[in-house]
């Protein structure tokens, strides 16, 4: 076959396959055998191996391959991706559903708001336990997968993404579209990959979950592919006019993505209901894992006039499932002590299987809640994994109680260094008095290379412990007087892992002020207040000479936040520890932008969608200059940046100026964009 007819027969032969693939993942049917299909895509493999200058990123053959890579890279979402906040019980449900109306009637007035609130209904589907996804198709072509990440920047594993058949690499239609997903395992895939594991001789999954989460990750995107995973779609991040949400699942279903085709739409919170205990009762007959149902607001132009507080869209709930509750004795209560010295009990359980894990440990909080528990070492308690996630005790059963139960005692003296143990007047927490506890370094250490601060690969809890027992480091500044000859004697370490690390520190010493703030650990300062300094301050040396009433007077920072970093760069230890720092070449960059910048201390808010750039960039941009970014219309904010489709904000924002609480300014996007030249 010469080139021109293989062109054809490929074209011919992608389409056939890419049909026969719709057919299978988003209609649930059959028209051909899997042998038939998987001949048709042996030809396209032949065709392509014969002519490879006519192999597409669309291909099928393109699922799986691809050199394993050194390092995921980071992807910008195009808005924040949300969380959902979770209600557990009917009462919490219909409480959310007065919630919205009397938002909507103080936002908007009592008829408006009323005649909305009116027009409730909802579309609920389950809720997928699996892993985060955002796709970006240009022109109907799969470009970009990324991890949700934290909200705002995920990770890219494009790469493996393609090795998932659920997810189409051409949509049925040549759009420009962002979507949101699931990827997860079916629990009989789950039980194939284990019994493989077993006849390997390897240790086996704890559970679908962990095992979909480290698949996206692999480096190597053929052990994705050998995993099986599937993908339900559930959102359209881009505006291509959907008007409800049930709209939204049909648009996806005909572009050529998977759905839960169990989802529904309903009039009224009791359909909800009815359907949370259906599937609540075939939870374990289900061929995956879901722990409750997302419950939306079905309308979207109500979901744009009700928004979002914080992270989380007031217009949607996750109904979860009761936790899994079982009962197992507390072995022991002993002592973990953090970053800030602080003492935290946590209960050693004996190991019991709950939600797909082995749990043995059980935080206990504090003195305070161990008291209102009355448990014991000893005691049969009953623990559960509130929201599936993190587990807690949540009852004791003292009819079991035996004589040898302990009470429990906070020690007067810290179990890692035997320095006395205090607590400061109204605080519940106790803490180490020794500022140079061994366990609270080895947290701080940990805290200081993590991703927000100077984010070194390779440093985890048990390097970190390895070199403060073997004397190499005894605090944070340390590690950037370490060599490879230091490292290389050690356990864990070959040539090439001591010099991986030593790369990544030498490569650390280059960090962002703000970034730089963080890692210090100074009470009260998070990641926030640290780029609100630095954007203000601008240089290191500008911050520490700050006094205490410069450091007042800036927005955002409290009287105590202030006498917290004021004393910090006046304690000698700290001075020290900035000094050592810059003896082994830490240097901070220089904030560039000057403090005369017109944006600076303004605070912004942004609402609908800009055309030059994505909002995550016109945040940074404002940072950049000073300015401040928040989520929420307030009497705070000093600009309202108005983009195509603006939500609830703008009608907010337009009422505060009315009122005269605040003179906002309410400016356009090309406004907006001479203010930032």
């Amino acid at each position: 076959m010469n080139k021109q007819a293989a062109k054809k027969r490929i074209k011919k032969l992608k389409k056939e396959i890419n049909h026969h693939r719709y057919l299978y993942h988003v209609l649930d049917k059959q028209e051909i055998s899997d042998a038939a299909f998987d001949s048709l895509k042996h030809e396209l493999y032949k065709l392509e191996q014969q002519y490879p200058e006519l192999i597409t990123p669309d291909s099928p053959t393109q699922r799986v391959g691809g050199k394993p890579l050194k390092k995921f890279s980071k992807v910008h979402h195009p808005q924040p991706m949300l969380s959902i906040e979770d209600v557990f019980n009917f009462a919490e449900l219909e409480d959310w559903q007065d919630y919205m109306k009397d938002f909507l009637i103080k936002q908007i007035g009592v008829t408006a708001g009323s005649k909305l609130a009116e027009s409730f209904d909802y579309f609920y589907e389950r809720k997928v336990d699996g892993i985060d996804i955002v796709l970006t198709y240009q022109k109907g072509i799969l470009v970009t997968g990324a991890t949700r990440g934290n909200g705002l920047i995920g990770e890219n594993v494009t790469q493996n993404i393609r090795t998932i058949e659920a997810i189409p690499l051409r949509l049925e239609k040549p759009v420009d579209i962002v979507v949101r997903g699931e990827i997860f395992m079916h629990k009989k895939d789950f039980q194939a990959l284990n019994q493989r594991q077993k006849k390997a001789g390897r240790s086996v999954f704890a559970n679908p979950r962990n095992v979909t989460a480290g698949s996206i990750r692999q480096l190597d995107p053929k052990v994705t592919a050998s995993r099986q995973l599937d993908c339900y779609i559930f959102e359209i991040i881009s505006d291509i006019g959907q008007k409800t949400h049930q709209q939204v699942h049909q648009i996806l279903k005909k572009l050529g993505f998977k759905t839960d085709l169990n989802n529904q739409a309903g009039q009224n919170l009791n359909q909800v209901k009815k359907y949370y205990n259906h599937w609540h009762r075939r939870r374990k007959q289900a061929s995956f894992e879901y722990d409750g149902v997302v419950v939306v607001l079905n309308n979207i132009a109500i979901q744009k006039a009700l928004g979002a507080i914080g992270k989380s869209p007031r217009w949607m709930r996750a109904y979860k499932f009761p936790g899994e509750q079982v009962t197992t004795k507390v072995k022991d209560i002993v002592i973990q002590v953090g970053r800030t010295r602080a003492l935290t009990p946590v209960a050693i359980l004996e190991p019991t299987w709950i939600m797909g894990s082995v749990v043995s440990r059980a935080t206990l909080h504090n003195q305070d809640e161990i008291r209102r528990l009355d448990v014991r070492i000893g005691d049969t308690v009953i623990i559960e994994k509130a929201g599936d996630i993190i587990p807690a005790v949540v009852k004791v059963l003292k009819d079991l109680r035996t004589n040898q139960a302990k009470k429990f005692k906070m020690p007067v003296k810290c179990p890692v260094c035997s320095s006395p143990v205090i607590r400061h007047s109204g605080e519940v927490a106790h803490y180490c008095a020794n500022k140079k506890c061994f366990a609270a370094q080895q947290r701080w250490i940990a805290y200081f290379v993590s991703k927000k601060g100077f984010d070194i690969e390779g440093l985890g809890g048990k390097i970190i412990s390895q070199l403060m027992n073997q004397g190499l480091i005894k605090g944070p500044a340390d590690i950037f007087s370490l060599t490879r000859g230091d490292l290389e004697p050690l356990e864990r370490f070959a040539e090439k892992s001591a010099d991986n690390l030593i790369k990544a520190v030498a490569q650390s010493k280059q960090i962002e002020l703000s970034r730089f703030i963080w890692a210090l650990g100074i009470p009260h300062v998070g990641e926030e207040t640290a780029i609100d300094l630095s954007n203000y301050f601008g240089r290191l040396e500008k911050l520490a000479q700050a006094n205490l009433e410069t450091l007042s007077s800036i927005r955002y920072i409290g009287p105590k936040m202030g006498v917290s970093i004021y004393q910090w760069f006046r304690n000698k230890n700290n001075l020290k520890f900035l000094a050592k720092l810059k003896k082994y070449g830490v240097q901070v960059k220089k904030k560039s932008t000057p403090v005369q910048s017109i944006l600076q201390n303004k605070v912004f808010v942004l609402t609908g969608s800009l055309k030059q750039m994505s909002r995550d960039r016109a945040k940074e941009k404002i940072r950049a200059l000073g300015g401040r970014i928040s989520t929420q219309v307030s009497p705070k904010i000093d600009f309202l940046v108005l983009g195509q489709n603006p939500g609830s904000k703008y009608s907010q924002a337009q009422k505060l100026q009315k009122s005269g609480l605040r003179n906002i300014k309410i400016i356009k996007e090309q406004d907006f964009l001479k203010m930032l030249k």
